[in-house]
This record gives structure tokens, sequence and C-alpha cells, in this order.
């Protein structure tokens, strides 16, 4: 009796055979990324007992089975990035239990079938890149466990203001890319928005302030559309609030003095509008704000001299009435006052000068971009040059530090590509690591620099890097903590749930908010840092700087995606790749690199046959399966991620915001999966 068939991750061609009819207990079909195409056969309708159909990144075509849901017990679809055309049926919910549906990525038309206002069930909808029109559903925007909702890139229209929003679970809504018009509502039903996309549309009027009271928020994206007015200083409310984007619309008035004192913001777009006055002195003064692009607006006066507009592109700047001390912003100098005492201030100044000349032999100067400032030593063993990112780290550690710290004593590891130390400041007992890297010369300093930014409470933060005759150094934060590798076998499942959400939050950062694409290259446990309040610390890098850690790089690696063993293609992707791993790792306690998987050949494949045809006690770490409170819907859940993760395709993998949302919701609330009932051989 065959109840669960996963064939997903192959190489499968051709159509997929009307003789599936008599599979009748069948509960889950996995087929997901393959070469299939032709129609979805219409025998799978008639499937009593089907909860999960997953057909997703296929060559699929045709119209979805007008009767698919109707005599099926649909919990899960997922049908996205295929070629299906036609209208969504109307029975996808008549089970009463799905709770995720997923058809993006198709050519679907047609209205949002009503039936779905009805599916109280739904708690996942991504509906994105297709052909959909008309007006939202009446009851659409009362779904009362829906907390990711993407509709974004069709033909949908009509007003929103005019509904009302009953949505409490909402965490992501995206209507971008639609011909919605009229005004913003005041609200969309929930305290929990995250991230709200509602650019590249026609809405008009005032943004609301009362999206101030939005405290999760940490994506706002309104542009390109026609908002008018001053922008509400209540945004400023909003502390999480990383990227803001309100570009290309007609907003006057002046940029929130409040804005300065938003402490993680590190986007802000603010161009092609009507904005005036002058740039608040202070904006910038967080170290978070890395990008800002405010041109084509009416501004006046000199830009600030916060680090976000030191060496600021001149594209960001121009279409204003600006001027700047600085000659890469492209802006003309500030004029600046003539004074009866001018010969007394250049007598100062060349006073200053000659002062600094004098000092010429000290090791100290501080470079003029970004913040970053350069230490510069001559001893026994030639030049030393110790770049740092941030003035107050470069007041805690002077090069003898560096030095001092590399005995044998202060030795972590060694490996191929050289030793890692421990050190510590003489002056003030700064604590950090020294670990030797390729080299560097090639990556153009601002990257290296845009790297040394980074503020995440669950990355590693880069302090430096150190130059000699004796090779290239990074200089990171000492965590103190144990690597995730040494600490796994003994941490409960819900201190795993804590890491694999922090590691989540880290990547999303990474992929999502730097202004420079920041890779990790191999996502493993090897480059996770447990501290003693189970928080994870991930150690980032540039493309150039995948090696500072001990791990083998690029073929050897157990954690490199399948795309990388040959073309070194590291990317966003591979990361996730790397990131599915580690989850594979936190719910069976077995490690990639080790030779145990038998016939299977590796633990994807391995993890994946266990999923669907083994018994849950059979895959999950033994450590962790005797704890009653444990919830299995939870750990099926997890691993259903991250075998979406480790797809040998890399565009079929979930891109880092996705998978820390999926996470996030779904251990945080026990019942994730509702009425799903897996087929006794899961368990």
């Amino acid at each position: 009796m065959l109840i669960s068939l996963d064939l997903s991750d192959n190489f499968l061609s051709g159509e997929i055979p009307e003789l599936i009819i008599k599979l009748k207990n069948l509960e889950i079909l996995h087929l997901f990324s393959n070469n299939l195409s032709g129609k979805i056969p219409v025998a799978l309708s008639t499937l009593p007992h089907l909860q999960v159909l997953q057909l997703w990144s296929n060559k699929l075509s045709g119209e979805i089975p007008n009767d698919l849901g109707k005599h099926n017990n649909l919990t899960v679809l997922d049908l996205s990035t295929n070629f299906l055309s036609g209208r969504i049926p109307e029975g996808l919910c008549s089970s009463g239990n799905l709770f995720k549906l997923i058809l993006f990525s198709n050519s679907l038309e047609g209205e949002i079938p009503k039936s779905l206002s009805a599916c109280k069930s739904l708690r996942r909808i991504r509906l994105q890149e297709n052909g959909l029109f008309g007006e939202l559903p009446s009851e659409f925007t009362k779904l009362p466990l829906v907390y990711f909702l993407d509709i974004s890139a069709n033909k949908l229209l009509g007003r929103i203001d005019s509904r009302k929003w009953e949505m409490p679970s909402l965490q992501m809504l995206s209507l971008a890319r639609n011909s919605f018009l009229g005004g913003l509502p005041d609200s969309f039903g929930s305290d929990n928005l995250e991230n709200l996309d509602l650019s590249h549309n026609q809405f008009s009027g005032a943004i609301p302030d009362k999206f101030g009271r939005l405290s999760d928020l940490m994506q706002l994206n309104l542009s390109k559309n026609k908002l008018s007015g001053e922008i509400p200083d209540d945004l400023s409310s909003c502390e999480k609030l990383v990227s803001l984007d309100l570009s290309q619309n007609k907003l006057s008035g002046q940029i929130p003095a409040s804005f300065s004192e938003m402490p993680v913001l590190g986007q802000l777009d603010l161009s092609h509008n009507e904005l005036s006055g002058e740039v608040p002195a202070n904006l910038g003064k967080e170290e978070s704000l890395v990008q800002v692009n405010i041109s084509h607006n009416h501004f006046h006066g000199g830009l600030p001299s916060t680090g976000a507009f030191l060496a600021i592109n001149a594209s960001a700047v121009t279409g204003n009435n600006l001027c700047s001390g600085d000659k890469t912003s492209g802006l003309p100098p500030c004029r600046r006052m003539k004074s009866p005492l001018w010969w007394f201030y250049v007598a100062c100044s060349l006073g200053a000068l000659v002062l600094l000349a004098l000092a010429a032999f000290g090791f100290v100067f501080i470079s003029g971009k970004r913040n970053s400032e350069l230490k510069r030593v001559e001893n026994e063993d030639g030049t030393w040059e110790l770049l740092f990112f941030n003035s107050k780290v470069s007041k805690s550690i002077a090069i003898e530090d560096i030095i001092i710290s590399m005995k044998e004593e202060n030795l972590i590891s060694r490996g191929k590509k050289g030793a890692s130390y421990k050190g510590k400041s003489i002056t003030n007992n700064t604590q950090f690591i020294l670990k030797k890297t390729n080299d560097v010369n090639s990556i153009p300093p601002s990257e290296v620099a845009e790297l040394g930014k980074l503020q995440h409470p669950n990355v590693v933060k880069l302090f430096g890097l150190c130059r000699s005759n004796k090779g290239t150094y990074v200089v990171h934060e000492y965590i103190d903590g144990k690597k995730l590798s040494e600490v796994l076998r003994n941490l409960s499942w819900e201190r795993r749930q804590q890491i694999a959400i922090g590691i989540a939050k880290a990547l999303r950062f990474l992929h999502c908010y730097c202004s420079t694409t920041v890779l990790v290259g191999y996502m493993s446990p090897e480059k996770i840092i447990i501290d003693g309040k189970d928080e994870p610390h991930l150690i980032a890098s540039l493309p150039g700087l995948l090696c500072v850690d001990d791990t083998k790089c690029f073929i050897s690696s157990a954690y490199a995606a399948p795309e990388t063993r040959e073309t070194k293609d590291i990317s966003e992707r591979s990361d996730m790749y790397g990131f599915g791993l580690v989850l594979i790792e936190l719910l069976t306690g077995k490690c990639p690199a080790d030779a145990e998987f038998g016939e299977h050949g590796s633990i994807v494949k391995w993890a994946r046959y266990c999923y669907s045809d083994c018994h849950l006690d059979v895959w999950i770490d033994p450590m962790i399966r005797g704890n009653a409170s444990i919830n299995q819907n939870e750990m099926v859940e997890t691993m259903n991620l991250a075998l979406q993760c480790t797809a040998t395709e890399p565009t079929a993998r979930p891109c880092a915001n996705e998978v820390s949302k999926t996470l996030e919701s779904a251990l945080k609330t026990s019942s994730c999966v509702l009425g799903l009932k897996f087929p006794s051989s899961l368990f």
C-alpha cells in the first residue's frame, strides 16, 4: 500500500502517467525539481487521500485540473515555476485544510477565486508573477491565519483602502507591480508586519502616519507610485526598519530629522521626489546606514559629514543644489564665508601641518573614507599595516597586540590555509581572533570596508585586515562560545530551533540588506559560533575572503552546493544550500561529511528518502527523540524546508528572506500544519 511517493530532485522527463489513478491510498506526492512536461493528470483529482502535492520547478503546461481539491484532502499545493495557464480552480480548498498555496511563476490568468476568501485554514499564499486580473475578492483580506501573502507582478487593480483588512497573523505582504490605485489603508489588521511592499502601483495621497505603529517592520517599499505630501515623522518609530524605499513618488517637504536616530536603518532611497530643504546634519551618524540615495529632489546646502555620505556615489546625490567637501561625490565644493581673521586660520592650518609632518615617523594615521583607519609600524619583521573599519576598535587594538598574539600558547587551530590565534589588547583587554586568509588585493577596498561595517547580532563583526610580509590576516571579534559542531549533540530541540532562526536572520541580513553582496561561502557548523545564550554568530565574507576559516575550500567541502564543485560559482543560492545542510544536521545529528549513507551516497538523498518513506524515529537525532514535548509537525515542516534549500537546481531554492519568515512562523506556532495528518510511515 503506497501512501508516499518522492521522486523529486532528479532528472525525470516526459509526462506524469495517468496510471497514477491506481494509487488510491496516496497521501504525499513529491515530483518537484525535475524536467517533467505535459499536463497535470486529471487522475490526481480523484485520489481521495491526497494531502500534499508538490510539482514545482518542472516544465508542466496546460491548465490545473478543474476538480483538483474537490475530492482530495489537500493541505499543501505547490505548482510554482512551471508553464501552467488558465484559471485557478475554485475547489482547491474544498477539504477545509489547505494551508499552503504556492502557484507563483506561471501564466495563470483570470480573477482570484472567491472560494479562497472562505478558506480560513490558509497560512501561506504565493500567487506572484502570473497574469491574474480584477479586484481582490471582498473577504480575501480577512483571512485570519495568513502570515505570508504575495500577489505581486500580476494585473490586479482597484482600491485597497475601501475594504477592511483583518489579517492579524500577517507578517509579509507584497502587492507590488500591479495596478492598484487610491489611498493607502491605515492598517492591514496586523501588528506583526515585517515586510510591506506596495511598490510599482498607482497609489496616491499621503503615507499614513499609522505606519509608524508597525513596531516589527523591517522593510517598507512604497516606490514608483503617486504618493504626495510630507514623509511622516512617525516612521522613525519603526525601530527595526532596515530598508526604506520611497523613491519615484511626488513627496514634498523635508527629510524628518528623526530619521537620524533610527538604530538599524541600512538602506534609504528618497530619490526622484519633490523633497526640499537641507539634508539633516546627523543623517547617517548611525553606522548601520550604508546606502543612501537622495538624487533628483530640491535639496540645497552641504552634505552631512557622516559616514553614510563620505565618498558617496555621485549618482546618489545628483539633481539637487547641493555642495560637498568630498570630491568623489561629484558635487561642487561648499563655499566658506570670508572672515577678517582669515590670516589667523591660515596660520593655524600651517602650524597643524608642521606638527603632522613632525609626527610622520609615528604609525597612526586616519584615512578619509568610511571611517576606516590605517596603522603602520616597522619592526624586525618588516612593515606591518593594520586597516580598521571602526574608529572605536582602532583605539583598542594596536599592531603590537596583533604581533604578540601570534604565539603558540594563543593558537586555536591550524589548517592548510594557516593558523588561528586568540589575541587580547594590552591596554583594555579587548579580545579578538586573528586568522590568516588568502590574498585580498584584488578586492576593491570599498567592498572590504563594507564588510567591516556589518552590524547584526548574529554576524561576527570584522574588525580589520592586517598585512605584512608574512601574509594577510583577518581580525574579527571574539565570541565567548563554541562552534556549533562542538555543541550540537548536547542541544535540545528548542535550542536547535533558536539557533536555526538566528542563522536564518543573519543570512537574510547579509543577502537582502547589505549594499554589497556578502556571502558565507560554506554554511557549516564550523562557521557558526554558539554563545552562552544559545545565540548563533555567523562568520560571513566577501567573495575574495571565502576561506577565512580553516575549512577546506570549494571542491573538497562537504557543505558545497553541487554547482560550486566544478564551477566554484559561489552565490546566495549556494549559501542557502549550505543552510539546508545545517538544518538537516540540526534535525538528524548527522554530519554531511560522514560516510554512512550507504546506497544513497549523500546526506541529502538519504534525508529525502527518510522524509518520504521512513519512520520519524529513524531520522530524528536520538539525543532529542525522547522529549515528549517535541512537536513532530515542526520537525516535518523544518525538514521540508531543508529539502527545498538543498534542491539541485539553484533557482529552485528559496531565498534567505523567505526561509527566515517560514522558520519564524512555522516554529512560533506548534500547530503550523493545522489539520495535516501525515501518513503513519513518517512517525
